[in-house]
C-alpha cells in the first residue's frame, strides 16, 4: 500500500486485518516521516526500537486473531504522559533526566491494546499555554501556512506538538490533554478532530499534573471515527486514580450512525463575543444550518455566567499549578541548580526553580502562590470556586431542559503567528475563550474541522455533550462532520 501514513485508524485496523499491510510497515513509514520532518519539531524523544518491538509483537497478535481495535496502530504519545523508561520531561527543563519506572494508566491501555508508541511529542510546558511556544525544546511550527514562504503559525498548545503530527501525517494518532482547550484548540488550529471528555472518564494517573481538578487527556485524531475509537482504548476506571469513574465504557464506534434527527442543539447567545470576526461568526451559522439540515432542532439558549469563565481559570488553574509544581525543588529527581560555597537548602529551591522553570510557568506559580495566600485566599480563589459552581449550574439546567449538546465556535480566531502573542499574556489567554467553560463544568467537548478561512486556513467548532454521554456527543460530530465534509490538507513544505 502506498501512503501508509495517510490512512486512519479505521483504514489502518481494516487493512491489518485483511493482511493488505503490516504494522511494521505501518511503523517504519511513520519513522521515516518523523524524521523527515525535523523542522516541525513535533516529536522531542523518538523511540524507534520501542516502535518496532511493539510492531513486530502486534503483528504477530493479528496473526493469532488477538487483536483489538488499536492493535498494530502507531502514535504519538505527548511528552506529559510518564513512559517507563522513556524521557518524561513535561517540555520543561526541571525534570531533565527524568525517566519514570512506571507507566501512566492510559498510555499503559494503549499498550495493552496493542498501539504502538513512535516517541514522546512536543507541548507547552507543563501544559501552560496556547501557543506551544514555552516549550525547554522550542517552538512546534503548524503544517499549514499561508502560501509557499509564509510565515511560521502556532498548532495551538498546549497539545501542540500532538495536533501537528497527526496533521503532517508523521503519525495515525496521538494523545492530547486538555486543562482548558489543550486539545480542542489545537485540533482546530491544524485541520483535525480532538475530543475532551467528561472529567473522570480518562484516568490522570501518571500524567504530570497541571490543575488537577481541570485536567483530562483525550485523543487527537483525523476524524470522528478514529477519535471514538481510540478514547475506547483510553477510558475506563482505574483505582489508582480516586477521581476516575466507575463506569461502563460504552462502544463508542458502534453509536456513529450519523442519524440525529429529533436531537436538540443549544446555541448560547454569550458566545458570540464583541469583536467576533465575521468568518468564525459565518462558520457557526453554517454549523447551525448542517444542523438543522440533519434534521436536529436547534434552539437559542442562555449560558450567563460565561462571561466570567475566563478570569475564574486563570485564578482556579495557576491555584492548582502552584500547588503541583511545588514538588520540583532539586531534592529527589530532575534538574537540580549548582550551588556556590555556603548555598543551603533554600538558595538550592531559589536556583533550581528559577533555572527550571520558563517565564510562563514561573508567572501561573506566582498568580497561583498570590491567590492561595493569606489575605487573597476569600476574595480570589473561593469567588472563583464559587462562580465555577455557577457556570456548572448554567449547563445543568440548559440540560435540563431538553438540549442535547450546544453548538460553539472552537476558537476566536485561526492560527497565528508564531510569536505574536507571546508579549501579552492576556491576548493569549483570549484563545481560551469558547473552551474553558467545558473544564470549569467538567463535560465533554470535542472540535471538528468545518472549514477554511480566506487565506486556507483550517477552522474548527465545538460541540458540547451532556455529562458521560460521550458517545452521543461523538454521534452529532459524526453527523456535523460529514455535513462539513471536510478533507483539506496542509501542503508539504518541510
Amino acid at each position: 500500500m502506498s501512503d501508509l501514513t495517510k490512512l486512519t485508524l479505521a483504514a489502518a485496523r481494516d487493512a491489518l486485518r485483511k493482511g493488505d499491510t503490516t504494522s511494521v510497515e505501518l511503523t517504519e513509514a511513520c519513522l521515516k516521516a518523523i524524521d523527515a520532518a525535523d523542522l516541525l519539531n513535533a516529536f522531542v524523544h523518538k523511540t524507534p526500537d520501542i516502535a518496532m518491538e511493539r510492531a513486530k509483537a502486534a503483528d504477530a497478535r493479528l496473526q493469532a486473531g488477538d487483536a483489538p481495535a488499536m492493535c498494530g496502530l502507531p502514535i504519538g504519545i505527548k511528552d506529559l504522559f510518564c513512559t517507563k523508561g522513556v524521557a518524561s520531561q513535561a517540555a520543561s527543563r526541571i525534570l531533565e533526566g527524568f525517566r519514570p519506572e512506571y507507566e501512566s494508566t492510559v498510555s499503559q491501555q494503549l499498550i495493552d491494546a496493542g498501539a504502538v508508541m513512535l516517541g514522546k511529542l512536543n507541548m507547552d510546558e507543563f501544559a501552560m499555554g496556547s501557543s506551544n511556544e514555552t516549550s525547554c525544546y522550542g517552538n512546534v511550527i503548524n503544517p499549514w501556512r499561508v502560501g509557499a514562504d509564509g510565515a511560521a503559525l502556532t498548532p495551538g498548545g498546549s497539545s501542540g506538538g500532538s495536533a501537528a503530527a497527526v496533521a503532517a501525517d508523521l503519525c495515525l494518532a496521538a494523545t492530547g490533554t486538555d486543562t482548558g482547550g489543550s486539545i480542542r484548540q489545537p485540533a482546530a488550529f491544524t485541520g483535525i478532530t480532538g475530543i475532551k471528555p467528561t472529567y473522570g472518564r480518562c484516568s490522570r494517573w501518571g500524567i504530570v499534573a497541571f490543575a488537577s481538578s481541570l485536567d483530562q487527556a483525550g485523543p487527537m485524531t483525523r476524524d470522528v471515527r478514529d477519535a471514538a475509537i481510540m478514547l475506547q482504548a483510553m477510558c475506563g476506571h482505574d483505582p489508582k486514580d480516586s477521581t476516575s469513574a466507575e463506569l461502563a465504557v460504552p462502544d463508542f464506534e458502534a453509536a456513529l450512525t450519523g442519524d440525529i434527527r429529533g436531537k436538540t442543539i443549544g446555541i448560547p447567545r454569550e458566545y458570540r463575543m464583541e469583536g467576533m470576526p465575521a468568518e468564525i461568526e459565518a462558520l457557526w451559522t453554517r454549523g447551525r444550518e448542517m444542523l438543522a439540515d440533519a434534521g436536529a432542532k436547534i434552539t437559542d439558549i442562555s449560558l450567563p455566567h460565561t462571561k466570567y469563565a475566563l478570569p475564574a481559570y486563570y485564578v482556579i488553574a495557576p491555584a492548582e499549578a502552584s500547588s503541583n509544581l511545588a514538588r520540583y525543588d532539586g531534592v529527589r529527581y530532575g534538574h537540580r541548580a549548582k550551588l556556590a560555597q555556603g548555598d543551603g537548602i533554600t538558595e538550592m529551591y531559589e536556583k533550581t526553580r528559577a533555572e527550571g522553570f520558563g517565564p510562563e510557568v514561573r508567572r501561573r506559580v506566582m498568580v497561583g502562590t498570590y491567590v492561595l495566600s493569606a489575605g487573597f485566599y476569600d476574595a480570589y480563589y473561593n469567588r472563583a470556586r464559587r462562580v465555577r459552581a455557577l457556570i456548572k449550574r448554567d449547563f445543568d439546567e440548559v440540560f435540563a431542559q431538553g438540549i442535547d449538546a450546544i453548538l460553539t465556535p472552537a476558537t476566536p480566531s485561526a492560527a497565528f503567528e508564531l510569536g505574536k502573542e507571546m508579549s501579552d499574556p492576556v491576548e493569549m489567554y483570549l484563545n481560551d475563550v469558547f473552551t474553558v467553560t467545558v473544564n470549569l463544568a467538567g463535560l465533554p467537548g470535542i472540535s471538528v474541522p468545518a472549514g477554511l478561512d480566506a487565506q486556507g486556513l483550517p477552522l474548527g467548532l465545538q460541540l458540547i455533550g451532556r455529562p458521560w454521554e460521550e458517545a452521543d456527543l461523538l454521534n452529532t460530530a459524526y453527523a456535523l462532520e460529514r455535513a462539513a465534509g471536510f478533507v483539506a490538507k496542509p501542503a508539504k513544505w518541510w
